[in-house]
């Protein structure tokens, strides 16, 4: 084959390559919009993480099992939005999906050897939570930004609470604050106390590890912070 041929050829391949590199852009970008403003109004029937625990389980010889129940936002009592609330996200009224502020003194306490709990917000837990997977790196945070900031566009603060207590994984096999209420304190989401939503809110950063009603010393003393902070944060005018 002539130079000429061969330099026709690799023009060509270039081409469509980058019609298929087009074409996968719009797909994502125009699905992802859709995808989003459907869940404005339609609630999410499974999330990736539930499917990935279904197959860890899987994997592991155990019975794969999800347990959810996903009630409205006025089922779920305010203590508990309020808990997560003190205990995640103190700005989440304020702030347009990323805590600027949060991540600023996090950065500050961390260069001084001080361990302290991420700076995710509400709203970017929903997003990964419900659109993508649990991983740790720069791609699956650029995905996680780029959908806080659809949900913060489309959803409200109302919606984004809803989805995130409905969704939040809350132990092995339960998702969302009416499961985890009836299985751990027999009772509806509802019915949830201060103390039972602080205790839940404190194993929220490993409920596979933690029950919210068998707390160890550490998650006691979390629960103690939590109850603290609940007098402190803005209470949401929903």
């Amino acid at each position: 084959m002539s130079q000429q041929g061969k330099s026709s050829r690799f023009q060509s391949i270039k081409k469509k390559a980058f019609r298929i590199f087009r074409f996968c852009l719009i797909f994502f970008f125009g699905s992802s919009i859709i995808f989003t403003l459907l869940y404005r109004f339609i609630n999410p029937p499974l999330t990736p993480l539930m499917l990935i625990r279904v197959v860890e389980n899987i994997a592991d010889g155990k019975k794969p099992s999800i347990n959810k129940d996903w009630v409205s936002l006025s089922e779920i009592s305010p203590n508990l939005v309020l808990a997560v609330i003190a205990s995640e996200d103190n700005n989440f009224e304020s702030h347009f999906g990323v805590d600027f502020k949060a991540i600023e003194k996090a950065t500050k306490l961390n260069a001084k050897g001080k361990k302290v709990r991420g700076a995710s917000t509400i709203t970017q837990q929903t997003a990964k939570n419900v659109f993508l997977w649990p991983a740790r790196n720069y791609i699956r945070k650029g995905l996680e930004l780029y959908f806080t900031g659809l949900i913060e566009l489309m959803w409200g603060k109302k919606r984004i609470m809803e989805v995130y207590l409905n969704a939040i994984e809350m132990g092995d096999g339960i998702y969302g604050a009416e499961a985890a209420s009836q299985f751990y304190f027999h009772k509806h989401a509802k019915n949830l106390t201060r103390d039972e939503a602080a205790s839940i809110a404190a194993v929220l950063p490993n409920p596979r590890r933690w029950r919210p009603d068998k707390p160890t010393p550490y998650i006691s003393r979390l629960k103690s912070r939590i109850l603290w902070n609940m007098n402190n944060v803005v209470r949401p005018e929903w």
